[in-house]
């Protein structure tokens, strides 16, 4: 059977590329039968490939660019990029990592993107609870055991910690609070991740002010510096307001350390898949107490290590493939009827 040459919506990974992109791409091309060819405007419009493969397709449009005209070119390629996959029938797979348009999405954007998803074949989810229109499989996403391999850190008791990106949906605000309730003067809380702006940064650093507990990091953190926070922490805290698949949730749990989630479905399921004493949860706003009741469970004896065997990336790489292949064995129809939901094999 020929390899299936498949074009990607990222360019070649790069040291600050997302990890799970890396990862990815690497298990393909260790997958026999797979030829990636990643993302660039020859490549897109004059380039050989069978299947597109997309994740945050709204990259290729600019989203986010500050320039106009650059972004206005990017939504001419993907206008002419769009009509080369309707004319010659390609059939497009699509990773679904968010379940809403990017809010800062204009209306030429949104246009681009729905076009996009009215040309999708078959979607990949990363958790079972994903609901999307038309065919999908679910692949869950790979494990970062393989990926945060720097210096660790010794665990310091009492230790909560915030790494990511500090956005308004993620709730860092609210754990701030929640932790200057604790009266617990042997407990410490460090968050460190970029902002995503000036105004943000100013309101949690005051929520902060002069309690010495709390430490505030916001810069990205590289591979070795986030090795570093997650693993001197007793527990790592993600207070997101709305939490549907996290990365941030795998890298702690990579790196051996339980984690304090909203209690959402997915990390219920996600819950029973690691082990007990892993997933630690609350409900509505977090609160002080919440965040005790979860330290005190982490406490308790647990497995040395959460269990990640569903989660291996050259199993990833299989199950891509097999999907590449259905699409491409429907691409001669335009039927996009519901499929049953179908889970890759680990």
């Amino acid at each position: 059977m020929s390899a299936v040459r498949v074009l990607t919506s990222h360019g070649e990974p790069r040291p600050t590329t997302n990890p799970y992109i890396t990862m990815l791409t690497g298990a393909l091309r260790r997958t026999p039968g797979v030829e990636v060819v990643t993302f660039s405007a020859r490549a897109a419009l004059l380039g050989r490939y069978s299947v597109v493969h997309l994740h945050w397709p709204e990259t290729i449009l600019g989203l986010g660019g500050r320039r106009f005209t650059g972004r206005l070119v990017r939504w001419v390629l993907a206008a002419l990029l769009l009509a080369r996959l309707t004319i010659a029938r390609t059939p497009v797979v699509r990773t679904v990592h968010n379940v809403e348009l990017p809010a800062d999405a204009g209306g030429a954007q949104r246009l681009l993107l729905r076009w996009f998803d009215r040309l999708t074949t078959h979607r990949v989810v990363l958790n079972d609870r994903t609901e999307c229109p038309g065919p999908s499989t679910t692949i869950p996403h790979g494990h970062y055991r393989d990926w945060y391999t720097g210096p660790r850190s010794s665990m310091v008791p009492g230790r909560l910690q915030y790494v990511g990106l500090v956005r308004r949906y993620k709730g860092v605000e609210g754990l701030v609070e929640a932790f200057r309730s604790v009266a617990d003067e042997s407990l410490t809380l460090d968050v460190a991740g970029a902002a995503s702006s000036p105004e943000l940064v100013a309101t949690v650093s005051a929520l902060a002010y002069d309690d010495p507990r709390v430490s505030l990091r916001f810069d990205y953190l590289s591979d070795d510096e986030l090795v570093a926070a997650v693993t001197s922490a007793e527990l790592v805290v993600l207070p997101y307001r709305f939490m549907h698949n996290s990365g941030t949730v795998l890298a702690a749990l990579s790196l051996d350390r339980p984690v304090l989630v909203p209690d959402t479905p997915v990390n219920a399921d996600l819950a029973a898949e690691v082990g007990p004493g892993w997933i630690h949860t609350f409900t509505g706003d977090l609160t002080g107490e919440a965040v005790e009741a979860a330290l005190a469970a982490a406490r308790e004896p647990r497995a040395a290590s959460p269990d990640l065997s569903a989660r291996e990336w050259d199993d990833a790489g299989q199950a891509h493939l097999a999907i590449y292949r259905l699409a491409l064995s429907r691409a001669g129809s335009r039927e996009r009827s519901a499929a049953p939901r179908s889970r890759a094999s680990s």
